[in-house]
């Protein structure tokens, strides 16, 4: 994943909006106690996300991979007052962690966290949706994509994690099936005249889809 210069990226955090106290204890303790801590967004993308969801006012987020539960709080700081966030993660062994920071946060009654497989909990979910967060196993994206457009409002985004793949997507000898999952997904999505698109090279890679 460090494929974008680190004094840039170190400029770009100092000069954006510090996370809240609770989003820097989650972002130690990952680090500290859970496997692969880089799978959190961290402060950069934490607050991309939360600038958006603010612009967006959303009554209705859906995200797909959990993880240790950051980027659901970013989202979640851009919550209308009734408004909701479902998040799904097949990890039961991240579940206590992660539910702990959930119940400390202020959005402890918005966030709905559901431990099951996000191709058949999608199905339960009714939209209208207003935004969507996608950071799961790659080689499932175009399915994710798939279940949840027609449930998107018009105007709502798409956000979609890792699409440039620690660099690994511009690699001609980079040919494993995540690599290449995700190199169709994009053109799938660049293909797709129901989103207008953008790929930022944000982290390590953040598509955003608006629904037309």
């Amino acid at each position: 994943m460090d494929f974008i210069d680190e004094a840039i990226e170190e400029y770009s955090r100092q000069f954006s909006d510090k996370p809240s106290d609770l989003l820097q204890s989650l972002d130690r303790e990952t680090h500290a106690r859970i496997l692969q801590p880089r799978m959190l967004s961290g402060h950069l993308q934490g607050r991309y996300l939360s600038m958006l969801a603010k612009l967006i006012s959303p009554q209705l987020i859906v995200e797909i991979g959990t993880y240790t539960g950051y980027s659901a709080l970013c989202l979640a700081e851009g919550l209308q007052p009734h408004g909701r966030l479902i998040t799904i993660d097949i990890n039961e062994e991240l579940e206590s962690f992660t539910r702990s920071f959930f119940e400390c946060s202020d959005y402890a009654k918005q966030i709905d966290y559901r431990i099951a497989d996000a191709q058949q909990e999608l199905a339960n979910i009714d939209g209208p949706i207003d935004l969507v967060f996608i950071d799961a196993d790659k080689r499932n994206y175009a399915k994710y994509f798939d279940l949840i457009i027609s449930k998107m409002r018009p105007g709502g985004l798409i956000l979609v994690d890792n699409v440039l793949w620690s660099g690994k997507i511009v690699d001609p000898k980079a040919t494993d099936k995540s690599t290449n999952a995700l190199r169709d997904f994009n053109q799938k999505c660049l293909d797709d005249t129901r989103v207008e698109k953008m790929l930022l090279p944000l982290r390590d890679g953040l598509y955003m889809l608006r629904v037309i």
